[in-house]
């Protein structure tokens, strides 16, 4: 399986010029191949192929004087560029004609000096390498210093050159990683996500939310007032935007840390790991969004997903409409309702429950269930409403 590697890198100020003259040169041919396509669809002409448009914007483009320019750079960086104009044009045709699953993809868009992030990237057609020293080697651009967190596992296919809000710069190594089982161990887990507590595991256990947005919120909105009285345009307005995509960093940075050390963490100790298929994109509009989003369940669980792959443990997404929360996990009954409020109940059968160690226990069940669905074994009798009056009956019980 492939793999990224991101590791921080210190170009000299020669070398930010270079990097800023490529990332021009990349986002000129991206926003050139699709004003292109674009007039061509307008005036009604056929679809411009790949191979065409690359020769039109970056081959006959380089002999002109108004795109002379276009060779200071690898020619590397300007055809990747239009490839990935390309692989924008294919997920909206295949999301339009339904072939492409899940939301719906909008069509490529122009790029702009001004956004939040600039990318350039260098397949090994560039004969880009890392030197003895250490450092990372780029055509037209130099050696650039590496701070070298761990050691990459094998040679890379490809590096991606990113500059972020903060103005930091990164090397993205794309490497492909064989997988590497882990001791079988006995322990599954269900996970409920939540916000007051960030996972509950089905033996009870809670971890709790760190909520990092949320402390830092203070120092955010001071530095945000600090913001708003600069004059636009201004130098002084540009630092404090720095000033505040830096912290906004720190914060990204500490959630990205908790997922991984957490996830890693689950993935050693058990088997198997079962979690639910959160609608995050519709909580994300209710009035829960900021919490949502600080909580960052979909970047956790796609750390469970590939780790598990990686390291030879089963990963399961449980239906999210499965009543995780309404069932009793002891009796299998389903209460006809569940505010958000209620944080324990008893069962007409007797049974306690907090919330969302039930819940946890309930997904647990079911992606038990699935995986004997899977291999062909038995599956437990349905879940039953219970009705009013009635006693929950037991686990197997008709």
């Amino acid at each position: 399986m492939q793999l990224r590697y991101n590791l921080r890198l210190y170009p000299t100020p020669g070398q930010r010029q270079a990097l800023a003259r490529a990332f021009g040169c990349a986002r000129v041919v991206f926003n050139d191949g699709l004003r292109a396509r674009q007039e061509a669809h307008d005036a009604g002409l056929p679809y411009i192929r790949d191979g065409e448009l690359s020769t039109r914007v970056i081959t006959e483009a380089k002999k002109t004087p108004q795109r002379s320019w276009l060779g200071e750079v690898s020619a590397v960086v300007l055809q990747q560029a239009l490839a990935e104009l390309n692989i924008a044009y294919r997920n909206f045709f295949a999301s339009v004609t339904g072939k492409r699953k899940g939301p719906k993809v909008a069509p490529p868009r122009f790029r702009s000096r001004k956004d939040n992030r600039q990318t350039i990237r260098f397949t090994k057609n560039a004969r880009f390498s890392i030197t003895a020293g250490g450092k990372l080697r780029l055509p037209k651009i130099g050696d650039v210093d590496v701070r070298w967190s761990r050691s990459l596992p094998a040679e890379p296919s490809s590096v991606t050159v990113v500059k972020d809000s903060a103005g930091r710069y990164f090397a993205s190594f794309v490497v492909e990683v064989a997988e590497q089982p882990l001791p079988p161990v006995e322990p599954e887990a269900g996970i409920d996500l939540g916000l007051s507590a960030f996972a509950v595991l089905s033996d009870g256990r809670k971890v709790d939310a760190p909520r990092f947005l949320r402390r830092a919120e203070k120092k955010l909105k001071k530095l945000q007032r600090a913001l708003s009285r600069k004059e636009k345009g201004s130098n002084n307005r540009a630092k404090a935007r720095q000033v505040v995509a830096r912290q906004h960093a720190k914060v990204a940075d500490a959630r990205r840390e908790f997922h991984h050390q957490l996830s890693t963490q689950l993935i050693r100790d058990n088997q198997a790991i079962y979690v639910e298929d959160l609608a995050v994109a519709g909580l994300a509009r209710t009035r829960l969004a900021k919490s949502v989003h600080d909580a960052g369940w979909s970047a956790f669980v796609g750390m469970l997903e590939y780790k598990a792959r990686l390291y030879g443990r089963d990963f399961h997404r449980i239906n999210r409409w499965f009543p995780s929360s309404k069932q009793c996990s002891e009796c299998g009954t389903v209460t006809a309702t569940m505010p958000l409020n209620v944080r324990s109940w008893t069962c007409p059968c007797g049974a306690a429950h907090d919330r969302d160690v039930n819940a946890a226990k309930n997904i647990l069940a079911a992606g038990r269930a699935n995986r004997l669905n899977d291999c062909g074994g038995q599956v437990r009798p349905p879940h039953r409403v219970a009705q009013p009056g009635e006693a929950g009956s037991r686990r197997g019980a008709a």
